[in-house]
């Protein structure tokens, strides 16, 4: 009885899930941009990158599940799933920066695309973290709902008010 109760603990607050987030997603994502510049040296770097985003999001779902928002135990194949659809739009991202990058500048440096990957990463990291917080962690179907509708309220409020949508939120709860 007392192992159930342990393992059915509160799920984090939103700032303690964010900076748990940052912490194991940052990890895994230096560890990652690291593996992708060592792996494109020997083959194409959309390869490299997609064999690398592969692992790590395998990796980073397990911390998640497990660390990040509190889930009883590993993540299961749905959850898995789920947030391999977030990681694809991630890959997608990242690519196309890393494009774009290398149309606007002829040589980049490794340290510019490091920059630019990281950026990428990181902007499609707020995303993911909403993502699996709000869908694929989210303690019940049902919570999942109505969270995903306040979010997409507060967004669809703003975008009317052209105040963005943290700033109006701040505005609510003022």
């Amino acid at each position: 009885m007392e192992t159930v109760q342990n393992r059915q603990q509160a799920a984090p607050g939103t700032l303690t899930a964010f900076a748990r987030f940052v912490l194991c997603g940052g990890g895994v994502g230096l560890a990652s941009s690291l593996a992708v510049a060592a792996l494109a040296s020997r083959i194409p770097w959309a390869l490299a990158n997609a064999l690398v985003t592969a692992v790590s999001t395998l990796l980073a779902t397990e911390l998640h599940a497990r660390f990040t928002f509190g889930a009883s135990g590993r993540a299961t194949r749905r959850q898995h799933a789920q947030s391999a659809g977030s990681a694809a739009a991630a890959y997608a991202v990242t690519c196309t920066a890393m494009l774009a990058l290398q149309q606007l500048v002829a040589a980049p440096g490794a340290a510019l695309e490091q920059a630019v990957y990281l950026t990428a990463s990181a902007l499609t990291g707020v995303a993911r973290f909403a993502m699996l917080r709000l869908v694929v962690f989210a303690r019940s179907r049902s919570q999942a709902a109505p969270a995903v509708r306040t979010a997409l309220a507060l967004h669809t409020s703003a975008a009317r008010t052209g105040v963005p949508a943290g700033r109006a939120e701040l505005c609510r709860a003022a």
